[in-house]
Parts: C-alpha cells; sequence; structure tokens
C-alpha cells in the first residue's frame, strides 16, 4: 500500500509543478522534497508519473518552476557526492534525483531558448542549505556542477564501488579518495578485480544513463560538417576538471571488454536471474563511443603515444582521446582484442540446445569502439593485424553484413562493417591474414566452399551485391576498393570465389548497366585491377581464377570491343536489365548453403530507423598509396581531377579513371535519406538530362587495363584447346592440373606497382559517424524511452 501512495504523491505533486499560476519557492523543500523522497519508485515509474506533454507545458507556462527542479535535484546530486551517501535515504534521494533529470534533460535541449540555461550559472536564488560550498564552487555553471557531481558519485564507496573500509566507525572522505584505487574492473592498468555486486552494477547503470542524457545534446542540433562545433558537455567531462577521467576510462573500458555473457556456460542460466552486468556494459559501450570525439577539425590526429610531454603542451584536449591513444602495451592490446572479438561473435555461437546462450544486442555499438580504437591508435591497429586475431573481428562482421543485406533499417550497420573492412584493407598484413584456412563455419546462407577467409570476404561480397537491397548501391565501390588492396596478396581463391568474382565483372559489364550510368564503368576498372593484381602477383596458386578466366573469356573480347557509337549505345540501354544471376553454375554445389543458416530478412513492421547522411564518394574517402619494393607505402599525389591524369599512368593501373568526378561535384554536401528520397526525382531528371556519348564512351574504353588478361587468354586459351582435343578431356580437374604446373614467366606484361587505396579521415565520414552513432544509441534506449518523441534534428526516425 505504502508504494502506492508514495507514487500518488509523486504523481500530486508532477501535477501542482504545471499547475500552480504561482512560481514555488527554491525554499520550499516540503514541496520539492516529495520528487525525491520515495523509496520505491523506478526509473520506469519516473517515466510513466512525468508524461512528456507535462514537461513540455511546465517548460512553455511555469518556465521557473522547471529551472528550480533542475537546480534542486542538481543540487541534490552535489550534496550526495559531497557527504558520500552514508545512508540508504541519501541513496534513494540521489538515484530519484538522477531519474529526474534524465528525463526532464531532452525536452530542455529540443527548446533552443532553454539550451543554455544549464551553462549558465542561477543567480543567487535559494542557495539554502549549501553554504559549504565555497564562492568558487558557486559560481560554477549548473553543467559543471552536476557533471562533476555524477563523476565523484561512480566512485563513491558502498555505492557504486566495493568500500575498502576497515572498521566500523572509518569513513572515507570523498574530497580526498583516490578513484583510481576503485577502478571497476581488472584489465587495461589494473590488476584487481573487485566481487561483483549488481547494487553497485544497478547504480552505476542510473548515473552513466543520466550521463548519456547529458550528452545527447548533440542529438537537437542540426547535421554539420563543421567538426569544430564540440559537444560542450563531453568537452568538460574529458577535460583535466574532471579529476576521475582516467579511473572513469578505464572502468568504461575494462567493464567492457572483461564481460562474458555466457557467464559460467550454464545452459538457460540468462533465462533463471538477470545480468544486471550487460545493463551496465551497454550504457558503458555508448559512453565511450559518445566521449571519443575528436578535438577540433578534422587533420588533427592523436600524437603518437612515444612523447607524454609533448601532447601535454598540445593545449586543452579529450582527455578520453588522450588515454586511448596512449594505450601501449601488449596484453593491454590483447585484453581489448580479445574481449571485443568474444562480444562480437557472441550472437554467432550455434549450440545444440536451442536459445541456451544468452546473445547480446550491442554489437554495433562494439563496432564503432572498435574503429574508434584503431583510428586513434595506430600501434592497436598493427597489433591487431600482426596475428590472425584480426580474423576473429573479420568473420563477426561479414556474418553481421551478410545477415543485414536485405534488411534495409540496418544499413547503418552495413556501412561501418564496410568502413572497418576499408580501414584495415589499406595494410598490407591484412591481405596475408585473409590466406588462413576458413575452417569455422559459422552459419551464413552463402554457397559451402571448401577454402579460405578470402574465400568467404569474396563470397559475402558477392552476395551483398547481387541480393542486397537498393539503398547498398554507394557501397559497391568501397566493397571492391576493399578486393582490390587484398588482391596482391591472395594466393589460391577457391573455384567458388572465382567464378563469384566473374559473375560481377559479367553482370558490370552489360552495355545497359554501363551506359546507364556514368559512374558503373568504375566498377569493372576495380574488377579488372583486381585480376590483374592476383595474375601478375599470385599466379602460382591460383589455378582456379586463371581457369574462371578462360571459360569466361567471352566478357573479356567484348570488353576489348565494347560498342561507342551512338546507335549501339541507345540499342544497350533499350535492353531490360538482365535477371542479376546471369551466371552459369559449374556445379550444384554453388547452390547449396551452410548448415543451420537462414536467409536475412526485412524488417519488421514498426521498425524504427534512424536516418543517416550520404557517404562521400571512394576517392573522398580513400587516398592512394603505391607499395615499394621493400613492401613500404609511398602516398600517390592526386593530379587535380582524375581526368588529368596521364593516360601512360593509366594504362598502367587502370585506375585514374576509376575515380573521376563527373556528377559528384558536391561531395562536400551531406544529406539525410529523407532529403535524398525528395531529391530522387530532380536527380533522376538531371541523369536523364546526361547521356552517354561515343566521345564518353572512348575516354574511358581506351584506358581499360586489358592488356595482362588478353596476354594470358592469347598464351593459354590454344594451350588448354589443344589438350583438350588430345586428351579428349571433359574433366576440368585435368586442366586445373595443367594450370597448376603452367607459367607465363617473360610473357606477360611487366608487373605493375601494387596500388592501395587506404582510407583517410574526412569532414564527410566524421559527420557520418556522429550520426550513425547517436541513430544507434537513441534506437537502443528503450527501457526507459529516455528520447522517444522528442524533437531531435541531427537525423530523422522513420517507422519500417
Amino acid at each position: 500500500m505504502g508504494s502506492t501512495d508514495s507514487k500518488l504523491n509523486f504523481r500530486k505533486a508532477v501535477i501542482q509543478l504545471t499547475t500552480k499560476t504561482q512560481p514555488v519557492e527554491a525554499t520550499d523543500d516540503a514541496f520539492w522534497d516529495q520528487f525525491w523522497a520515495d523509496t520505491t519508485t523506478t526509473v520506469q515509474d519516473v517515466f510513466a508519473l512525468v508524461p512528456a506533454a507535462e514537461i513540455r507545458a511546465v517548460r512553455e507556462e511555469s518556465p521557473s518552476n522547471l529551472a528550480t527542479l533542475c537546480y534542486k535535484a542538481v543540487e541534490k546530486l552535489v550534496q550526495g557526492a559531497e557527504s558520500g551517501c552514508p545512508t540508504e535515504r541519501e541513496k534513494q534521494v540521489v538515484l530519484n534525483s538522477t531519474r529526474i533529470l534524465s528525463r526532464i534533460l531532452p525536452y530542455i535541449f529540443e527548446d533552443q531558448d532553454w539550451r543554455g540555461f544549464f551553462w549558465s550559472t542561477v543567480p543567487g536564488a535559494g542557495r539554502a542549505g549549501t553554504d559549504e560550498l565555497d564562492d568558487d564552487d558557486g559560481a560554477r555553471p549548473l553543467a559543471e556542477s552536476l557533471l562533476l557531481a555524477i563523476a565523484d558519485l561512480l566512485f563513491c564507496p558502498d555505492f557504486t564501488v566495493h568500500s575498502h573500509r576497515r572498521g566500523p566507525d572509518s569513513v572515507e572522505n570523498m574530497q580526498s579518495i583516490d578513484s583510481c584505487e576503485y577502478i571497476w574492473e581488472a584489465g587495461v592498468g589494473f590488476a584487481q578485480s573487485p566481487p561483483l555486486n549488481y547494487i553497485h552494477d544497478l547504480n552505476r547503470t542510473e548515473l552513466l544513463r543520466l550521463l548519456l542524457t547529458c550528452f545527447s545534446e548533440a542529438m537537437y542540433l542540426p547535421s554539420s560538417t563543421d567538426n569544430s562545433v564540440l559537444n560542450p558537455w563531453v568537452t568538460f567531462f574529458c577535460s583535466t576538471e574532471n579529476r576521475h577521467a582516467l579511473p572513469l576510462f578505464t572502468s568504461l573500458l575494462n567493464v567492457v571488454c572483461a564481460y562474458d555473457p555466457v557467464g559460467y556456460g550454464i545452459p538457460y542460466n540468462h533465462l533463471l536471474f538477470s545480468d544486471y552486468r550487460e545493463q551496465l556494459v551497454e550504457q558503458a559501450v555508448q559512453i565511450l563511443i559518445v566521449t571519443l570525439e575528436h578535438d577540433g577539425g578534422v587533420p588533427h590526429r592523436p600524437p603518437s603515444p612515444s612523447s607524454i610531454e609533448e601532447q601535454e603542451t598540445a593545449g586543452p584536449e579529450n582527455l578520453f582521446v588522450n588515454y586511448l591513444s596512449r594505450v601501449h602495451r601488449e596484453e593491454d592490446f590483447d585484453f581489448v582484442l580479445k574481449g571485443l572479438a568474444r562480444l562480437l561473435t557472441n550472437p554467432l555461437t550455434q549450440t545444440y540446445l536451442p536459445n541456451s546462450t544468452k546473445k547480446i544486442q550491442f554489437h554495433q555499438e562494439l563496432l564503432v569502439l572498435f574503429w574508434k580504437l584503431c583510428d586513434f591508435n595506430k600501434k592497436f591497429l598493427f597489433f591487431v593485424l600482426k596475428s590472425s586475431d584480426v580474423l576473429d573481428i573479420l568473420v563477426p562482421i561479414l556474418f553481421y553484413l551478410n545477415d543485414a543485406r536485405a534488411d534495409q533499417s540496418r544499413v547503418g550497420l552495413m556501412h561501418i562493417g564496410v568502413f572497418i573492412l576499408l580501414l584495415l584493407s589499406g595494410e598490407r598484413n591484412f591481405g596475408v591474414r585473409l590466406n588462413k584456412p576458413y575452417s569455422v563455419h559459422v552459419p551464413m546462407d552463402i554457397p559451402v566452399f571448401t577454402g579460405t577467409h578470402a574465400d568467404l570476404l569474396i563470397v559475402v561480397f558477392h552476395k551483398i551485391i547481387t541480393t542486397g537491397h537498393q539503398r547498398l548501391q554507394p557501397l559497391f565501390d568501397c566493397l571492391l576498393t576493399i578486393v582490390v588492396n587484398v588482391s596482391p596478396y591472395l594466393k589460391s581463391l577457391s573455384m567458388v570465389a572465382a567464378n563469384k568474382l566473374l559473375h560481377l565483372l559479367e553482370a558490370f559489364s552489360t552495355t545497359w548497366f554501363l551506359f546507364s550510368v556514368a559512374q558503373n564503368h568504375h566498377l569493372v576498372f576495380f574488377l579488372l585491377e583486381a585480376f590483374n593484381n592476383i595474375i601478375q602477383y599470385q599466379f602460382d596458386g591460383n589455378c582456379n581464377l586463371v581457369y574462371a578466366i578462360i571459360r569466361k573469356r567471352n566478357v573479356f573480347h567484348q570488353l576489348v570491343n565494347l560498342p561507342s557509337d551512338s546507335a549501339c549505345i541507345q540499342k544497350g540501354l533499350q535492353r531490360k536489365r538482365k535477371t542479376p544471376d546471369v551466371i552459369s553454375r559449374t556445379s550444384s554445389q554453388e547452390t547449396v548453403s551452410m548448415e543451420g543458416s537462414h536467409p536475412a530478412v526485412p524488417a519488421e513492421p514498426g521498425t524504427l530507423k534512424a536516418s543517416l547522411v550520404a557517404i562521400p564518394a571512394i576517392d573522398k574517402l580513400t587516398e592512394k598509396s603505391q607499395v615499394s619494393e621493400d613492401g613500404t607505402m609511398v602516398s600517390v599525389q592526386k593530379t587535380g581531377t582524375s581526368q588529368a591524369a596521364p593516360s601512360e599512368q593509366s594504362a598502367v593501373t587502370g585506375t585514374s579513371d576509376t575515380e573521376s568526378n563527373s556528377g559528384r561535384e558536391n561531395e562536400d554536401v551531406f544529406y539525410t535519406e529523407a532529403e535524398m528520397e525528395r531529391r530522387h526525382f530532380s536527380i533522376a531528371s538531371s541523369t536523364s538530362s546526361w547521356a552517354p556519348t561515343p566521345e564518353w564512351v572512348l575516354s574511358w574504353k581506351s584506358k581499360l587495363p586489358l592488356q595482362t588478361i588478353m596476354r594470358l587468354l592469347q598464351v593459354l586459351v590454344p594451350q588448354v584447346e589443344k589438350i583438350c582435343i588430345d586428351k579428349g578431356l571433359t574433366d576440368e580437374s585435368e586442366i586445373l592440373k595443367f594450370l597448376q604446373h603452367g607459367t607465363l614467366v617473360g610473357l606477360l606484361p611487366v608487373p605493375h606497382p601494387i596500388l592501395i587505396r587506404k582510407y583517410q579521415a574526412n569532414a564527410g565520414t566524421a559527420m557520418w559517424f556522429r550520426t550513425y552513432m547517436w541513430g544507434v544509441v537513441y534506437l537502443r534506449n528503450v527501457d526507459p524511452p529516455i528520447w522517444y518523441d522528442t524533437d531531435v534534428r541531427l537525423f530523422e526516425i522513420q517507422k519500417m
């Protein structure tokens, strides 16, 4: 009965707040205490008992009441942080104040006139009971007092951390406490693992939720590629003003990377008891990805971890980014990588008992965290690539890409997965690691094959391109760039993967496809470049690919003889699009899918989706590097627009035309998906004004890098045909054996230099990541629904 009464009192207080015509005095403690005195309300109760309409009504009609409520709630947190919450009642007051602020803050952020409220100091009003605050602290903006109080409370003994007290009477002074001794979990820079306490986990989760709500002001500002506009909440929290910055960063990272959702491996244990650690880990990873934001503009890169002194002189900077860039011990890298790989692989685990293991849902946040680790700490990136552990990250990413390819609500997941692979593919070691045999066999609906991780990558990419939804087309350039980057290192492709690559070339080189959009020929350039790399650098082990090229030689002959006169162009455009699967099956094996797999399904009706900004073109995403003979990479200078690139270079590398700027003048203008939809018809009409001309076709046809392949066909086709006639062969294994022992030394053109397109950060991708990350955070926080139905501006929420 008591709990019902207290909820009733709380509800009455909310109604009084909206209906009182006179402002309630800040000194009226009897009234304000009704909001945090109750011992039985939960965060869900607070969200139910404080409806959105009433918060907006107070904001518009009784602004001083809303201001006082915020001020009083922050005051309670500051008092709790100073006293250390020794009593149960004080802990409850802190938790209730935390919940009320989590509920109200989004409605303050959505109103432009209110946004500055927390960054102003509250003039003298009702500072009763806060005389102990010195003048310095009293003059702090409300936001700073709130953030410092949250930081203190996250290391409050017996509330959020395990107490080190020796005797029953000794009290730990919150001001002199060394929070580095209270780091939440063993891992990076900390060896002791404190005992698990689910109450502490719950309290930390509530405080982190409020912290995330504070940071979410970014959602209420329109998207902008101006990277110098920093989030003031994040900037202050990650500055030297926060004395707990280092232990908190370490606690968050360690809690995430040490988490094992399987627990003790008892089947169905997640159904028997709640896993409070999972809620904490989810909030922790979201706080990490939001706080790890660049300082200032894009060119700024965290300095190498070699010299801390140099970094200190660089002026104010985000300490979380600073600490992340300075992690350097191998055992720390190993802990982080193994932790992330374990969590990313968790949803893939197959057991004989259905639903017996707990499956985590926060893999998108983990991918963003992995991205930021690689981007800010190059030593971590090299550590990841120096062993085959990188494959423990690759396989889950390919699983997610394959699984999400037909679901329009997960288009952001497709992008982040491809971005990570693009970043990794810029390093030689990644291509080398792909040669490891693939034997794990994660349940994916892809053809069964026996081969390497490179085969897996190609088969999944083929599936995305041929059976993904239309919104993935902007990613085709990225997918093929990854294939080109790794191609010089692939020792032996399987027949399945070789046929998939040839099928893509066949589909992309039809006259209908080539002549319908100004950029489509780029995809053919990428594939030809990949074939050239494999033939020139890995001919010996790739008899399957050579055989597939010989079988599909007509595709290359058609490209050489591609018609360019107006009549043929028109005829090509009139052809109806053929079904995508034009490749002939080489064996019934191609149609067999892996055991336990199932096709990707579209989003369920009612699924919410956050819109994204468009990604920049591939030439804005990457910069070219040439691999020299000693294996080092030399950056290739851009020659103005790529049409101005010398034609002889294009003849050698076949790439200058792949990054032409035609039709991409607005690379630095980013549109949300909704705007893209609205612009679709105007684009359609403008592209209808673009028409392929004979001059346009000749301009890139002359640069197609076909010399190596045509020479290979010229030498090998007669030999293969002679063997077939002489021996009456119909069995391809004999032909493969012949190709395996053949050689083209001295017969092919001089090998071209290996060209790698390395990912490069820019304002466009920084904006994309910010939008995607906040979209994920918005959609994942549904219990309680912190931002639901508030007026966010960074993205649009659409119902699928």
